[in-house]
């Protein structure tokens, strides 16, 4: 189900990276949560274990990969690249159960460097077996489009293919640039195979998060900085001015590379408040997580005005559950305003319209402490809040979101 070390999104190498540089003693500890109705049974978790012990434990990284990994992204430090060839996934430090609900009980426990590579990996491997040992009738279901009674798992592949290629034609005509980010739900490894096939057809492709598809097809790894990384530096650093903490450690560790910057983690309102017309200047753009993306793209450009930047200079990045109809949209929107390019995920890797009948998981795992620390992830959409409820109501006091008995 992993094929390769490198079978997980570019932004978490860069962050294992800055972690390693400057935060190389934090403990760590990550959580599952199940946000759909979709529920687990023990021999699921049984075989969940066994890729974890037998499968991702053997993973590690190749001469080949080496040497392309420093070809290709330079901005990766050479004693950064001698740590990743010596690393090994822990299965230590994984815990999982079944709850008396059949849900699913995961966390992911040990040094912040070591456990940080875990969530994609995971969540890939979580889903792809949901969709091989519990709901499994997609790969020949007469339910879905496009396959006949007696669909094979190739043709389905076969099918998808075409689907995909359609929505990467709807993308190129409206000259939307784009990159595959999707990973972390993917349905299968294969038929995650079979997008990038597709997509590599399509020339505003601008490259994907997987780095192990990006060096097989050729593409350029897509990837910047994460949630984690912002919520970690608010435990270590301070809560108050947390984005601000997170963007100035960045640029002192990559210098000006990979400058995209996440405007969520503590709502965009906090994040605006800590970026100031250095870090401005500095960044190339943002990135949209959540929220509405309209009024967040007029927040962006009132914010650029402010600092005397000019917008046209600037990027957004968009990548808050977007199918081809809402990219598509807001590429009109952001015409003559400021650059915009996308970042899509699951409705390209496990697109609910191809299997309605079986629609993708609704997960994510995040960080929940650092050395002990609660941390929290407030967003622009109420239902993406993640972290304990003391914490959450300290942080969203901190930030000025609301009062403490709010």
């Amino acid at each position: 189900m992993i094929k390769s070390i490198l079978d997980n999104d570019l932004y978490k190498f860069t962050m294992q990276m800055a972690v390693l540089e400057l935060f190389p003693k934090a403990e760590a500890e990550y959580r599952f949560t199940n946000r759909g109705l979709q529920r687990f049974s023990r021999e699921f978790v049984e075989e969940l274990r066994r890729v974890i012990d037998e499968e991702i434990s053997g993973l590690r990284l190749t001469e080949e990969e080496y040497r392309w990994l420093g070809e290709k992204c330079p901005f990766l430090k050479p004693m950064y690249l001698e740590y990743l060839k010596n690393f090994r996934f822990k299965p230590e430090e994984v815990e999982i159960c079944l709850t008396r609900e059949n849900d699913l009980d995961m966390r992911i426990k040990g040094p912040w460097h070591s456990t940080i590579l875990w969530e994609i990996v995971l969540m890939a491997a979580v889903s792809e077996l949901y969709f091989t040992t519990i709901e499994k009738e997609w790969n020949g279901s007469t339910k879905n489009p496009g396959t006949p009674e007696s669909a094979t798992l190739e043709s389905v592949l076969e099918a998808y293919g075409e689907k995909i290629l359609e929505i990467g034609k709807v993308l190129e005509e409206n000259g939307c640039l784009f990159s595959e980010f999707g990973t972390r739900r993917r349905r299968s490894f294969e038929l995650h195979d079979q997008v990038m096939r597709s997509l590599v057809r399509i020339k505003t492709l601008t490259g994907t998060s997987n780095v192990y598809f990006a060096k097989k097809y050729g593409v350029k790894p897509i990837g910047t900085v994460g949630h984690e990384w912002i919520m970690g530096t608010s435990a270590l650093v301070g809560l108050r001015y947390a984005n601000r903490f997170a963007f100035e450690n960045w640029v002192d560790v990559y210098n000006g590379d990979l400058g995209i910057a996440l405007t969520d983690t503590f709502g965009s309102e906090a994040f605006f408040k800590d970026m100031d017309l250095k870090l401005s200047k500095i960044y190339d753009g943002f990135r949209h997580d959540s929220g509405d993306p309209y009024t967040f793209v007029d927040r962006v450009i009132e914010h650029y005005g402010k600092m005397g930047i000019d917008p046209m200079k600037k990027l957004i990045v968009f990548s808050d559950a977007l199918n081809a109809e809402a990219t598509v949209r807001l590429k009109k929107y952001c015409e003559g305003k400021i650059n915009c390019s996308f970042g899509i995920g699951t409705s390209l890797t496990n697109n609910s319209e191809f299997f309605r009948e079986s629609p993708p998981l609704n997960m994510v795992i995040k960080l929940h402490s650092i050395n002990g620390i609660p941390v929290v992830k407030l967003s622009d959409s109420p239902e993406k809040e993640t972290g304990e409820r003391d914490a959450l109501r300290v942080a969203n006091y901190i930030v000025g979101r609301k009062g403490l008995d709010e």
